[in-house]
């Protein structure tokens, strides 16, 4: 039988594809699988695998209704050429840990590694339904989702996309890359605000029922780009059994040892997808969650309250600058014992009050994870530290990892093999990343601030980065959180 996916709020049940294509369900609920998929390989013959061969063989245990003809079409034509490097996600070893390079596609994010297989795996499920709406993916993003969905979206037939920004919350780069993205069904908007205003503006026109009624009326259905949605959150699964298997191709663990996995997480998406493999039957040992000085997941794992009542920061690390954390609700629903009801309560209570708690029962079952967080000047010190000690560049959210991972090992003495989840390249903030090296960079260009970087780390510059000096900028819409709506049905006409 397929595997069902079930709403966090609710009674609603899907297959995956339909969980694709809805994104959220329909109560304002995230999909969950109904039970977690246990690996059908053994980790010595998943080891033997390339990434494709992996990717299909962890993710057919999620995605049970595509057949195998339309996954090994979805994977295959993901992750091709478009990476760098024939590994997709390279595995560097550097000051006692292992860096799994998650930036090797077009964008430069981890975000490539989930976005590049979506728009396959929505067009298939579209089909699989009987859909004939044009299908709209609207998402906001703290940096780097935007311009990997921007991509992997452009000019696909049946598919529009809407990407919201916070305009003055990201890198110079990471609006360059949206700003300057071409595709006649694609728009993008800045707004007056940060990440979580965009985030809530667009769950805002998700579950407006008069909205989604106007828009089928005209053929239109939304769906999302972010980690909410299952065909993101599934392909993330796929990158940690891959570094797991490299660590055993490499000899430093055998089949059946533990290892940490230390990411670094602002939307809870991608740790919960480590999560998920642990579930899945990935020997893990530890769960090293990293924050920024927006640590609001820090302060929750270790307290038991989740407040997002508290000052926001915009730091180095602008991916991370989140205080509302979306995919944190999928893992208090499986703590909480499945309960749709509870889990909805304490939703309520966080969009109403800011806050809610968790008994102690839900808290004994957080004993997987560990969370710490790196202030700027942390942040910052690590890169300089690992490249003093290394010769190895790190941006700033990878850096936030690190920090957090040397805390962690000197505080425990835990000497487990670990993996960090290098989630951008450091092309992407080199400013960040230069001055953190050299110190004062008053004075220098973003064209001088790259080209030094690539002296330091002795690599060539990104063509996605080197080419967006020329590129003309075609989206310039900027608006206020009131008027996202008008900017939706404007596109849409």
């Amino acid at each position: 039988m397929d595997l069902m996916y079930k709403s966090t709020r609710g009674d609603e049940y899907c297959t995956a594809s339909q969980a694709v294509i809805k994104g959220l369900a329909s109560d304002g609920g995230l999909y969950v699988p109904t039970e977690f998929p246990v690996f059908q390989k053994s980790l010595e013959e998943m080891s033997r695998m390339d990434y494709r061969e992996l990717a299909y063989n962890v993710m057919s245990l999620y995605l049970t209704d595509y057949t195998e003809e339309e996954l090994r079409y979805c994977v295959n034509n993901a992750y091709d050429e478009k990476f760098d490097t024939p590994a997709i996600a390279p595995l560097r070893e550097a000051g006692g840990a292992y860096y799994l390079e998650l930036f090797h596609g077009r964008t430069l994010a981890f975000k490539d590694m989930a976005l590049s297989i979506l728009p396959y795996l929505m067009t298939t499920a579209a089909k699989k339904n009987n859909i004939t709406d044009k299908i709209v993916i609207l998402t906001a993003t703290s940096g780097d989702t935007g311009k990997a969905a921007l991509a992997g979206f452009a000019d696909v037939p049946g598919t529009g996309i809407i990407v919201f920004y916070p305009k003055d919350g990201v890198s110079r780069v990471q609006e360059l890359q949206m700003v300057t993205q071409k595709g006649a069904n694609t728009l993008v908007a800045g707004i007056h605000g940060n990440f979580d205003d965009a985030q809530a503006g667009v769950k805002k026109m998700f579950s407006d029922k008069d909205l989604e009624k106007l828009l089928a009326a005209k053929g239109y259905r939304f769906s999302s780009a972010n980690s909410i949605n299952v065909g993101r959150l599934v392909p993330q699964v796929v990158y940690y059994v891959h570094a797991y298997t490299e660590l055993m191709r490499r000899g430093v663990i055998s089949a059946g040892d533990p290892v940490n996995l230390c990411v670094p997480t602002g939307n809870f998406g991608n740790i919960l997808a480590a999560y998920f493999a642990k579930r899945s039957g990935l020997p893990v040992n530890k769960l090293i969650l990293a924050s920024n000085k927006n640590k609001v997941l820090t302060d929750f794992f270790n307290t038991g309250t989740y407040d997002r009542n508290r000052e926001f920061y915009v730091t180095s690390s602008p991916s991370m600058d989140i205080l509302v954390s979306s995919n944190l609700e999928r893992l208090i629903y499986l703590i909480d014992g499945c309960s749709s009801e509870l889990t909805a309560d304490l939703m309520a209570k966080l969009s109403k009050a800011g806050k809610y708690e968790i008994t102690q029962e839900m808290m004994e079952q957080l004993v997987d994870f560990y969370a710490g967080f790196a202030t700027e000047e942390d942040t910052l010190a690590e890169i300089g530290k690992l490249y003093e000690e290394t010769g190895y560049v790190t941006d700033t959210h990878t850096a936030v990892a690190g920090s957090v991972y040397r805390s962690y090992k000197a505080g425990t003495g835990d000497t487990t093999p670990t993996v960090i989840t290098s989630t951008a390249s450091p092309y992407k903030f080199s400013a960040a990343v230069v001055g953190a090296i050299e110190g004062d960079i008053s004075g220098k260009s973003d064209d001088e601030l790259i080209a030094r970087l690539s002296a330091l780390s002795g690599t060539e510059i990104p063509d996605a980065v080197a080419s967006l000096s020329s590129a003309p900028v075609l989206h310039k819409t900027v608006c206020k959180i009131a008027e996202m709506e008008k900017v939706v049905l404007d596109f849409l006409k």
